[in-house]
């Protein structure tokens, strides 16, 4: 009998420990091999079992450790995730059984835990047990730095049970009391990544903060303050997470550096101005600021930060360092010759106020006799916008030798190639199981890679259903229904999407069972979902193929699409309805109907259609003349809930909104498939939100893809909840809506305009690549998209600063022209009723697109009234400025 492997296996942790403590070193490694064989059973368990074994997980630590002589298989073995996976992690109950072991021996086992990142926190207290009175130095692993400064933060001495709760320290007294003071200290700005305790605190000078104690052992002298101030400086140098950076700022900041200390390290702040992050540049902006002032920054190392600031996008930054160049101008204007040349990087900040400023700046301070530093400065206001240059050509003394502008060109993106998508019998029945096997195993298969493999089942399952079978069966043996020892079907309904095709081929499901699917009309959970309703109809046709392989076996599809768009050519159709017609072959309803909702709509190929003579070459040819054309919607006002609506319930809010309102198709109700008939209803605009994420709905965009405005109806819900509230990842579907067939009418316009005042940036761009991707297939109306707009920020579902930082964007690829026709209708609303917040910005990218594309026209409702107001702020000054370039690109206009 094994009394220790029993002892072990019981989970009687003290019995363990004498019985190990009876054994001498070779005993001990004689029990090793037992109890590596134990570990590796336990390896096999599931989490609950070792969840509710966790004595027997601990009695095993512990005989593993005591039993282990070398220091690097201790903790290896200590370190075991296997042996952790129970209620309680903590290790700490090893030391008292490991402190007779030679003191080289504890301190090499404590470095070797030190080192393991994943289990240095849970085993702290046995690391720090364990180098007690070795003697041996402070590890300098990043997770023991972490883990040591947590466990003074959370003021708690030592981790695992006791009998009875140690008196809590104060962060300063742990601090004082801490042996390795010294070289921890140090260690916290060496780290890879600051410790996240750091900066715990709201008030970095209230005591018992990390900054304040810090502060203070330096004032007592137990922390050398150079130490402090060299690693803060050092760790803002190399970056980092912002919030850590934050307590090397704040600790700064209670140091309260001495002018020397701060003069000392004028290269650090120079740098961190130019390269640290916007909150951190900015204070080290202020010492630098502070040093100008009192005379300790010369003028050549002001200039070298002032073109290194100036240069940053933050407003904030830029405004602040024009300032302090004004202030430093006026103290010594003799500095000019330095200074001025490093204002002019701010000629070329994409903010026009801050380039007015700039060339306000530098006409301020220049002398009558300053005619080599104008010389100097003129190329610079290339830089300038066209007004601006204009201004500077006069005030710099001398026009500015540049050649004239090129006229202006629009730059739109080119419309995309159609590709086509890959289908036909050339694939081998090799070729097509890989292919298979392939989407079966895959959780996001793209649309086109999921109907060429439809197809090509399909069609080898018509010539030789057995070679396919044959070929099959290996490729999906890790299937469940693939396996062929059960003699019972398998229910299609628990088949996902390809699988129930190839089920079919196997015979793992039987005809009866693909006959009827309950899901078909439409009942159940989702009902009022559109997604779900697209999603039958994949669902459907995938089950009426499969029902055909088994009973009636098709030689192709009639609705596998021919571009990878989804979109079916109309003469494909008409060529595949003649094949079926010569093969006497009755086409499948559902893909029959499919076929027709992705024909592209030429009214050219009806004649060849009604050439067929069969009922189906009437039905296409009547689908292309008019019965496919979309549904008419309506376009309404309403108060209506914009707030997803879960299953968990949640606070509701009504906001006024534009509703679509589709009528009813009665052709789809009354010719196709009880399952498309869902897609035939009226659309209210106020249906139940569905839960689907976007990369589920994407595919289904394939089932119409020639008809756009009724996908926008749909989408338009979606995206007023992106705009209005939290809400995520409609743009994405907006994107690659605006790409597909069928008409651009107004829902897929009001759709791109909802878009452009998404809540979230990746939203926001998705709609501009709709809106540039119209825009270059000759499609968008930019003023219709303005007058949408318009509605939109007045009912406050978009807001100025989201479509002034989307029209931004579009602007920068070169559409100005473009963006400026959109904004030109959208302004007037902005600036009505005394401008809405974000109308500023709204007003530069406006002013930008006219300077830029030389636009000529009316001033915008509202303008006149906004630039005539007083003050500086920046819708008056932006005003300003679009009103001026209107008039003055007017005049060239009419001159010409």
């Amino acid at each position: 009998m094994n009394t220790l492997l029993d002892a072990v296996r019981g989970g009687r942790i003290y019995l363990v420990a004498g019985l190990v403590n009876g054994l001498d070193p070779a005993e001990r490694r004689a029990r090793i091999p037992e109890l590596a064989a134990l570990r590796k059973e336990i390896r096999g368990w599931g989490w609950s079992r070792r969840w509710n074994e966790e004595r027997t997980l601990r009695a095993l630590l512990l005989a593993g450790a005591l039993c282990h002589t070398g220091a690097a298989a201790a903790a290896s073995w200590i370190g075991a995730r296997e042996l952790r996976d129970g209620r309680d992690r903590s290790t700490a109950f090893l030391a008292p059984l490991l402190a007779d072991r030679d003191p080289a021996w504890r301190a090499d086992v404590a470095h070797r835990l030190a080192a393991r990142a994943t289990t240095v926190h849970d085993d702290y207290p046995l690391i720090r047990a364990l180098l007690g009175d070795t003697g041996s130095p402070a590890p300098t692993a990043e997770g023991f730095v972490h883990a040591w400064t947590e466990q003074l933060t959370v003021d708690r001495t030592h981790g695992g049970r006791r009998a009875g709760r140690v008196p809590r320290r104060t962060l300063r007294t742990a601090l004082r009391e801490e042996p390795y003071l010294g070289e921890l200290v140090a260690l916290l700005f060496e780290t890879a990544e600051p410790a996240p305790a750091l900066d715990r605190y709201d008030d970095p000078r209230r005591p018992g903060t990390w900054p304040a104690e810090l502060a203070h052992l330096a004032a007592e002298g137990l922390v050398e303050r150079r130490v402090l101030v060299d690693g803060a400086v050092a760790r803002l140098l190399r970056g980092g997470r912002a919030n850590g950076l934050g307590f090397c700022t704040d600790l700064l900041d209670v140091l309260d550096l001495g002018p020397e200390e701060r003069q000392e390290r004028t290269a650090d702040w120079t740098a961190l101005a130019a390269d640290a992050p916007s909150p951190v540049a900015g204070r080290a902006q202020q010492i630098l600021a502070g040093l100008s002032a009192e005379g300790r920054l010369p003028a050549d190392r002001l200039a070298e930060m002032s073109g290194a600031v100036l240069f940053r996008p933050e407003k904030k930054l830029v405004r602040a360092q024009l300032v302090l160049l004004g202030k430093a101008l006026r103290r010594a204007p003799d500095d000019r010759h330095v200074l001025l040349p490093a204002v002019t990087a701010a000629f070329g900040h994409a903010d026009s106020a801050l380039q007015e400023r700039a060339l306000r700046l530098v006409t301020t301070h220049l002398r009558a006799g300053d005619d080599d530093l104008r010389a100097e400065l003129a190329p610079e206001a290339e830089q300038l916008g066209p007004v601006l240059r204009r201004t500077a050509a006069e005030l710099l003394g001398s026009p500015v030798d540049a050649p004239a502008p090129a006229a202006y060109a629009e730059t739109l993106p080119p419309a995309p190639d159609r590709r086509p998508l890959t289908t036909g019998g050339a694939p081998s029945p090799a070729e097509t199981v890989e292919r298979v096997a392939a989407l079966v195993q895959s959780s996001d298969a793209a649309m086109t890679e999921t109907e060429t493999a439809l197809d090509l089942l399909v069609r080898h399952a018509h010539r030789d259903r057995a070679a396919l079978a044959a070929g099959l069966l290996p490729a999906l043996a890790d299937r469940y229904w693939a396996d062929t020892a059960t003699t019972h079907c398998v229910d299609p309904d628990a088949l996902p999407g390809l699988e129930v095709v190839a089920a079919a081929v196997l015979g793992r499901v039987r005809a009866a069972d693909l006959s009827h699917d309950r899901r078909i009309g439409g009942a159940g959970f989702g009902q009022d979902c559109v997604h779900d309703a697209l999603h039958r109809i994949t669902v459907a046709r995938m089950r009426e193929a499969a029902l055909r392989i088994l009973t009636d076996p098709l030689p192709f599809l009639l609705a596998t699409p021919t571009w990878e768009s989804g979109t079916l050519e109309p003469l494909d159709l008409v060529e595949r309805l003649a094949a079926y017609r010569s093969l006497g072959v009755a086409p499948g309803p559902v893909d029959f109907a499919q076929a027709l909702l992705r024909v592209r709509r030429d009214p050219s190929a009806a004649a060849p259609a009604a050439g067929l003579g069969t009922p189906e070459g009437h039905r296409l040819a009547a689908w292309l003349t008019g019965d496919g054309a979309p549904a008419v919607h309506t376009r309404t006002v309403k108060d209506a809930d914009t707030r997803p609506r879960f299953w968990w319930g949640g606070d509701r809010e009504t906001v006024p909104r534009v509703i679509l309102e589709s009528a009813e198709r009665l052709v789809i109700q009354k010719e196709f498939p009880a399952v498309f008939h869902v897609l035939g209803r009226p659309y209210t605009g106020s249906a139940k939100r569905c839960w689907h994420w976007r990369g589920w709905t994407l595919p289904l965009l394939a089932v119409m893809p020639e008809d756009r405005e009724t996908h926008a109806v749909w989408l338009l819900p979606h995206l007023t909840g992106c705009a209005s509230f939290e809400e995520r990842g409609a743009g994405e579907l907006l994107s690659r809506l605006a790409e597909l067939g069928g008409p651009a009418g107004p829902a897929l316009h009001l759709a791109v305009a909802t878009g452009l005042g998404a809540r979230h940036t990746e939203d926001r761009l998705a709609a501009v690549d709709a809106l540039l991707g119209l825009a270059g297939r000759g499609e968008l109306d930019p003023a219709l998209v303005g007058r949408d707009l318009a509605e939109l920020l007045a009912l406050g579902t978009v807001k100025p600063n989201r479509l002034a930082d989307a029209a931004r964007t579009a602007a920068a690829t070169g559409a100005y022209a473009t963006t400026w026709a959109v904004l030109s209708e959208a302004l007037p609303a902005a600036l009505a009723d005394g401008a809405a917040r974000g109308a500023g910005e709204l007003l530069a990218v406006a002013a930008d697109c006219v300077e830029q594309c030389g636009a000529a026209g009316p001033l915008p409702g509202g303008l006149e009234a906004a630039a005539a107001r007083t003050g500086t702020s920046q819708l008056v000054t932006q005003a300003r400025r679009l009103r001026t370039a209107l008039e003055i690109d007017g005049l060239a206009a009419r001159a010409c």
